[in-house]
C-alpha cells in the first residue's frame, strides 16, 4: 500500500482484496440525492497521476496495532459498475491495476478527516455517485459520514495526526529504505513535537506557499509523489517529464504557512539527473525532480532525513491547531 499525505482515505484494488472478502464487505448507501436511499455509492477519486473508480464499502481497517472500525473505504476496479464518462474525461489515466498504480492501494493520511467535504453540499463531476444498476451511476451529494475517510481520524486514541520518519540517503539513492509511520502527535513519549519545529499552517485543501527563485507557488507536501514537482525553465527535462540537469544542482526554497505572522522556513534540496539515477533501478531517491506548470509539490524526497508531522484538521496539539505540517 502506498502511504499518501496528499490524499484522504483507504483505497484498495479489488484484485488485491480478493473477490471473497470484497463480497463480504457491506456496500455503503445513503447518498443525499438517491430517491430510494438504498443504492450503492461509488466514487471517482482523481489524483495527479490519474483516477481510481470503484464501490464504497465499509470495513474494519487494521494498521499495526491500531484499528479503524466500520469505516468507508473504496474498492478500486471491483467491476461492479461502469466508469462514468466524466470520471474518464477528467481523471486521466485509469489507476485500476497494480501496474498502473504501482501498489495494491493507497492509505491517504492528509489532514482532512473526509476526502471531499464539498461533495456533502454540492453534486460534483468526477466525485461521488449512486448506482442503481451496473450501467447506471448518477452524480450525487453524499453526507460526510458516508465518505471515504482518514483512518487515523477513526482510531480511538493517537488520532490527531501522524509522523513519517525516513533515513537520509546517499547522493545516488538507495536500493531500499525503511522508515516509521507513527500515529499521534504529542500523545506518547515517541511522538512529541521537537522543541523548535518548523510549522506550516495549511488551508482547507492542505496547501501553503513555497517561494522558489523569488516566485510564490501554491504548495503541498505529498509522500505519494516520488519526486519534487516544480517549475524551472532553466533545467532541461525529458519527454517523460524528468529533470535531467547536466550536474547535480543545489537549490533552496522558502516555505511559509497561511497564518498571519507565520515564520518562513528555508529548505535546501538537490536536483540530480533523473536518467542517471533511474538507471540503477533503486527504490529510494531524494533528488528526483519533475517539471510543473503550476503548483510546487514537495514529494517523497522531502521526507528523507526528516521527521514530518501531519496534524489533522481541528486537532489541538500544544498551542497549535491543525491542519499543519511540522518538520
Amino acid at each position: 500500500m502506498q502511504l499518501d499525505t496528499g490524499s484522504v482515505g483507504v483505497r484498495v484494488l479489488g484484485s488485491a482484496l480478493g473477490s471473497a472478502l470484497g463480497a463480504r464487505l457491506p456496500a455503503q448507501s445513503g447518498a443525499t440525492d438517491d430517491p430510494t436511499g438504498n443504492a450503492s455509492i461509488a466514487e471517482c477519486a482523481v489524483f495527479g497521476s490519474g483516477y481510481t473508480w470503484g464501490s464504497i464499502k465499509r470495513a474494519d481497517v487494521t494498521i499495526g496495532s491500531k484499528m479503524a472500525s466500520n469505516m468507508p473505504i473504496q474498492v478500486i476496479a471491483d467491476g461492479k459498475y461502469s466508469t462514468p464518462s466524466d470520471c474518464m474525461s477528467r481523471g486521466g489515466t485509469n489507476l485500476g491495476s497494480v501496474t498502473d498504480m504501482g501498489a495494491n492501494g493507497v492509505v491517504g493520511i492528509a489532514p482532512p478527516q473526509r476526502d471531499n467535504p464539498a461533495a456533502a453540499s454540492t453534486s460534483l463531476p468526477a466525485a461521488y455517485y449512486y448506482c442503481t444498476s451496473a450501467t447506471s451511476c448518477t452524480s450525487t451529494r453524499v453526507p460526510l459520514d458516508t465518505q471515504v475517510m482518514n483512518p487515523v481520524a477513526n482510531f480511538t486514541s493517537d488520532n490527531n495526526g501522524t509522523i513519517i520518519r525516513l533515513p537520509a540517503l546517499p547522493a545516488g539513492g538507495q536500493a531500499t529504505a525503511t522508515g516509521e509511520l507513527i500515529f499521534g502527535i504529542g500523545t506518547q513519549t515517541n511522538n512529541a513535537l521537537p522543541s523548535a519545529p518548523n510549522i506550516l499552517s495549511l488551508n482547507q485543501y492542505g496547501y501553503f506557499t513555497t517561494t522558489y527563485k523569488s516566485r510564490p507557488y501554491t504548495s503541498a507536501i505529498d509522500s505519494g509523489s516520488n519526486a519534487n514537482i516544480f517549475a524551472d525553465s532553466t533545467v532541461p527535462y525529458t519527454s517523460n517529464y524528468w529533470y535531467v540537469p547536466i550536474t547535480t544542482l543545489s537549490l533552496s526554497a522558502i516555505l511559509t504557512g497561511i497564518s498571519n505572522g507565520s515564520t518562513p522556513a528555508t529548505v535546501s534540496f538537490s536536483l540530480a539527473n533523473a536518467a542517471s539515477l533511474l538507471a540503477n533501478q533503486y527504490a529510494a531517491y531524494d533528488s528526483l525532480g519533475s517539471p510543473s506548470s503550476g503548483m510546487f509539490i514537495w514529494g517523497l524526497p522531502f521526507f528523507y532525513g526528516r521527521s514530518v508531522y501531519t496534524a489533522l484538521s481541528n486537532a489541538r496539539i500544544g498551542t497549535q491547531t491543525g491542519p499543519f505540517i511540522a518538520f
